[in-house]
């Protein structure tokens, strides 16, 4: 499903996607669609750009204070200009990698994606099997390569994000023996953490 496009970067891996709306295109995303913690890919037509993770949101109202001149008597029927919504919801997606495909096989590529990402670019959320493939190395082994990425770029929810995706991760069962024994561990260690920072 597509969510929306680029229309601005703070850094090289962090990205600012409108959200399409009604006036936009006839099925708009709905609320669900792009919640916090929700993996997205950045693309074009004919080029794959990244990978992301959606980390905050912000909703722009320029009519929010707006304390002009209003009309102090009904308005004449006669003149009734069109109003535009200027309304928008913008979402903060951190670049966490690449979806790569090579002889049909999908996998992840984990870390800053090297090209700049252009602005107009499609987003799209990800679906099951895409967040799945993006979590196997080329040998098809489980990987998850940018926890320290997420907890350094992922903004004020910085640990809340990566808490939230290593629970997942680990409720997929993506994860098995070892691996998983691992992300739990990591999982605990991020929560104890979070605890005890919040003690002091």
């Amino acid at each position: 499903m597509r969510l929306g496009k680029v229309v601005k970067s703070n850094s090289h891996c962090d990205y600012i996607v409108e959200l399409d709306d009604e006036t936009s295109r006839e099925n708009p995303p709905k609320p669900d669609d792009f919640g916090f913690g929700s993996f997205v890919r950045l693309e074009g037509r004919d080029r794959h750009w990244a990978v992301g993770l959606i980390y905050n949101s912000q909703l722009f109202n320029p009519m929010f204070l707006n304390m002009g001149p209003r009309l102090s008597s009904e308005p004449d029927p006669v003149f009734t200009p069109d109003l535009i919504s200027e309304t928008r919801t913008l979402l903060w997606t951190i670049l966490i990698g690449t979806l790569e495909q090579e002889d049909d096989v999908a996998y992840g590529q984990h870390g800053i994606p090297k090209v700049i990402v252009p602005v107009n670019t499609a987003v799209y959320r990800m679906t099951p099997d895409e967040i799945y493939r993006f979590h196997l190395n080329e040998v098809q082994r489980p990987q998850f390569c940018y926890y320290s990425l997420l907890l350094r770029c992922g903004g004020t929810f910085a640990s809340q994000l990566t808490q939230q995706v290593l629970t997942e991760l680990v409720d997929s069962s993506l994860f098995s023996g070892a691996d998983q024994r691992a992300l739990k561990v990591l999982c605990k260690e991020l929560s104890w953490k979070s605890t005890m920072g919040a003690m002091r």
